[in-house]
This record gives C-alpha cells, structure tokens and sequence, in this order.
C-alpha cells in the first residue's frame, strides 16, 4: 500500500509541521516577552471609603417575622427536584417536619459524614446558614446545590416548610 517513501515524506511533514509550531511559538516570546510586566503607566487614586469589611449585619429574625410562605412555596421548587415534604426520602431527605428536627436524624436515609458530625437542631438560623451555602456550612456535603444567596429566599422556603409540616 504505501512505500518507504511515502511513508518518509508523511513522517517528515508531521515533524517539520512541529518544528514551525515550535519556532513559530520561541520567536512570539522573543518578540512579546509575555512574562515581563512592568508598572502601570497611570495610576488613578483612590479615596479610603473608610468602610467595615463584612456586608450589613441582617436581624434574621426581623426577616423571618416578614417571611411568606406562598413565596417560599415558589423558591421551594428548587429544592423539590431532590427533597420532598409527604414524609418520603428521594435523593435528599424528607423535609417533613425538618424545623425543630435534629441534624441529619431522618431514619433510613444515608446522610454524608459532613452531617452526621454535626451536633444540634435544625433552627430557622441554622437551616438559613445552611442553605445559604451547603458545602460552606458543612464542607464534604454531598448536597450539589449551591445555596440560597438572597436571606428573603431563605426565610420564605423555611417558612413554607414549617406551613406544610404535620
């Protein structure tokens, strides 16, 4: 099928293709010298805005006393894919009476050891700092959600699930 010299003219095209990439990609650097930066050649100035470096403390409980149930019924849907609240584990567990409940105590459900090393209850701040961010409360969660970021959010499924609890 192919002879020596096809098979030499194959074989030295694919190396001198390398080589022009190799070249191609040494002379670029000597050019560019892409790893030398210098200063920046205008430098604006900034006032100190003299702020704190965290965000505005949130009063959880003021937020949970303006919490709407319809809403977090709404919000809840996100969770709905993984956790139900008829008493039934999914993929996540039930979420049936989960307010006031211990962490990770649903029985016949397999929890990761990132919950089950947790101490404690399920409180309305405790499910809002959990559902803030999953793997930030309790890091090796093998929750794959990514949290709730707006605190109204929180508050409105927290209190959806303490309406459709029996």
């Amino acid at each position: 099928m192919f002879d020596t010299m096809t098979l030499t003219k194959i074989a030295a095209g694919v190396f001198g293709a390398w080589l022009v990439l190799l070249l191609g990609k040494w002379a670029g650097e000597e050019i560019y010298h892409a790893d030398a930066h210098g200063e920046a050649s205008y430098v604006i100035e900034v006032a100190d805005a003299g702020g704190d470096d965290g965000g505005e403390e949130i009063d959880f409980a003021a937020v949970m006393a303006e919490a709407d149930a319809d809403s977090g019924s709404k919000v809840f849907r996100k969770c709905a894919a993984c956790h139900k609240v008829d008493g039934s584990n999914a993929v996540g567990p039930h979420l049936d009476g989960v307010v006031g409940r211990d962490i990770a105590s649903v029985d016949g459900f397999g929890y990761s050891g990132a919950l089950t090393s947790l101490e404690g209850d399920w409180t309305p701040e405790e499910l809002s700092a959990f559902l803030e961010s999953p793997k930030g409360y309790a890091p090796g969660t093998t929750m794959g959600f990514a949290g709730l970021r707006k605190v109204e959010d929180r508050a409105d499924v927290i209190a959806y699930l303490q309406s459709v609890s029996n």
